[in-house]
């Protein structure tokens, strides 16, 4: 079965979303750095700094991830059972990301608000 035109839009909205949490992410990371350098016994920081690089792992881990599963499904003699099963993969994997998305959002909001 080939990969239908709904999966190749889930596939490129679920590279955006971990563009999206790269970038912020990172930016994150570059806010965090002098704060916590200024304040390295801050738990606070040290947690904000950690659920960045975090998320940072779970993005390229959730990159990796969708690569395997449109693998997996590329062949033309998939069952549809096994695209089924990947499409749901997809959708599961896409709400997982959101959430980081928001977490991350708003740790940066926070360490904006710090600087």
């Amino acid at each position: 079965m080939p990969i239908t035109p709904e999966i190749r839009a889930l596939v490129d909205r679920l590279n955006r979303e971990i563009d999206l949490i790269e970038q912020s992410a990172t930016e994150g990371l570059n806010r965090a750095r002098p704060i916590l350098y200024q304040f390295p016994e801050n738990a606070r920081l040290i947690q904000m700094f950690a659920t960045l690089n975090n998320s940072l792992l779970f993005a390229d881990n959730s990159r990796k991830r969708t690569q395997i599963i449109v693998e997996s499904i590329s062949p033309t003699n998939v069952a549809a059972e096994v695209f089924q099963e990947a499409a749901e993969d997809l959708g599961e994997l896409l709400g997982r990301l959101l959430e980081v998305k928001i977490l991350v959002n708003g740790v940066v909001t926070v360490l904006e608000d710090l600087a």
